[in-house]
């Protein structure tokens, strides 16, 4: 074996794949390498339950244990797993009994693959992958992709930043011109206030926060800006200068910035050539 596992480990998987486990989550639950697992389970004699071929069985194997832990005959070491079990009566798809746990999993970005096999492991699903797939598909939903979440107490922090506003025509000149979207948004709730500028400078930035706290009817304590000049004058990963104005009128409602950590800058190092004599 390639890993020697302790006796209190050792006892631990055993008992875990007498209760037909699959060796993922015996992993997943005691740190112990599927490949170990495997391999002491099957010293033992034990049927390593792999979710493919133990998914096909018309019964639930999480609910049969082994009590013997002797080896096992040669001429049975490999279950009779039967023929498939039949599909639910007035069903369509198998998977139609877990529509809910198969649209939540989608919900969370998880595939067809990982969720069969949560299926099988939790719920003892009696059919294959190829009927958790199908339904996936004909639910024609693609996974989400996966976002960060930022999650914050509320009151506590906003996050503020520019972007492209839409064409809008100046009323001085007659003509569509390009505005910049001021967004200040809650961590907590996402609730957000937008506001459109005809231009930016250090001034209109400092009032355009003032607006957005008019209109939330507070401030937060923090608020994360991104590292435009005009309420940062100088990024750096750990200590940024932020411009006075925008600092002046953040300390009036309480408020601390905490810009944006930027990458930090890698300069390499022109090493002088090596002469050989």
């Amino acid at each position: 074996m390639s890993n020697v596992l302790s006796e209190e480990k050792r006892q631990q998987v055993l008992a875990l794949g007498r209760l037909g486990w699959t060796v993922r989550r015996i992993e997943e639950t005691t740190g112990v390498r599927r490949e170990t697992a495997s391999s002491y389970l099957k010293a033992a004699g034990i049927a390593v339950r792999v979710p493919g071929r133990w998914g096909r069985t018309g019964a639930n194997p999480a609910i049969k244990s082994t009590t013997d832990s002797g080896p096992k005959p040669a001429n049975k070491s490999t279950p009779d797993l039967g023929p498939p079990a039949p599909r639910p009566p007035g069903f369509a798809s198998a998977s139609e009994p877990y529509r809910e746990l198969i649209e939540a999993g989608l919900r969370a970005g998880r595939n067809a693959k990982a969720i069969w096999q949560d299926l099988v492991d939790d719920h003892g699903f009696p059919r294959g992958y190829q009927s958790v797939k199908r339904f996936v598909q004909k639910l024609g939903r693609a996974a989400p992709e996966a976002h960060p979440r930022i999650v914050t107490a509320p009151g506590e922090e906003s996050q503020v930043d520019y972007g492209s506003g839409p064409l809008v025509r100046d009323p001085e000149t007659g003509r569509y011109r390009r505005t910049r979207l001021f967004v200040l948004a809650l961590g907590y709730s996402r609730k957000a206030v937008r506001l459109l500028a005809w231009r930016s400078s250090a001034k209109i930035w400092a009032e355009l926060h003032e607006r957005a706290f008019r209109r939330l009817g507070g401030a937060t304590r923090t608020v994360v800006p991104d590292n435009l000049k005009e309420g940062v004058l100088k990024p750096d990963v750990y200590d940024p200068a932020l411009n006075p104005l925008y600092r002046d009128v953040l300390a009036h409602y309480g408020v601390v910035a905490l810009p944006c950590r930027v990458r930090p800058v890698i300069r390499r190092v022109k090493r002088p050539p090596v002469v050989v004599v």
